[in-house]
């Protein structure tokens, strides 16, 4: 692909969220976007087989900032214990600032949920794959009692999951609960090593 057709691509995902965004992902059509590119639906055909794909490129953006974030964090130089409570804090802040209150973006993770199943479980292979590294890291080094890095990543995900799902962190904001931060401090707890009794 050319930097032409790259750019050409670029601004193509860039209107797409800006119309899903203020209209939402149902009412959009291709033609719109083309329309407000003053392109042909055909054109846009040539980078995007279809608005589910337009869609997924959109949620990639999305993701990739996430995934870079967060491996960020991992690969700092401290204590596991305080990179994962920023992994958990960062990922939390990122989709809430992005979705929390926002029902068009909201519809298109409904959307991406039912058509790309499988872009959606691939990034949370990659979330669970750094938590992995981090809890694997604290073990290590002490931090953290001795456990299977998988299944802990996988409870640790489960936690926090109503903090991190698009969808759950607005429609969970009415029911009684701990604050991200408790539920941060008590998964840590729950991997935290305990003094050896003498």
């Amino acid at each position: 692909m050319s930097n032409s057709e790259r750019d050409t691509r670029q601004i193509i995902v860039d209107t797409a969220e800006r119309f899903f965004r203020d209209i939402g992902y149902q009412k959009t059509t291709v033609a719109d976007i083309a329309k407000s590119l003053r392109m042909s639906p055909a054109n846009v055909y040539r980078f995007f087989d279809s608005k589910k794909s337009i869609n997924e490129a959109v949620l990639e953006r999305y993701k990739r900032e996430q995934e870079e974030a967060i491996a960020t964090i991992a690969d700092e130089d401290r204590p596991a214990s305080d990179r994962l409570r920023d992994i958990l804090a960062t990922s939390y802040k990122l989709n809430a600032a992005r979705f929390a209150g926002h029902a068009r973006m909201q519809e298109m993770v409904c959307a991406a949920m039912e058509e790309s199943w499988d872009a959606i479980i691939a990034h949370i292979e990659r979330f669970d794959m750094v938590l992995r590294r981090v809890v694997a890291d604290g073990i290590a080094r002490g931090e953290f009692r001795p456990m299977e890095p998988a299944h802990a990543t996988g409870c640790i995900r489960t936690a926090m999951i109503r903090f991190m799902h698009p969808l759950l962190i607005t429609q969970c904001e009415c029911i009684p609960g701990p604050t991200p931060d408790e539920m941060i401090a008590f998964v840590l707890s729950a991997l935290e090593a305990k003094p050896q009794a003498r």
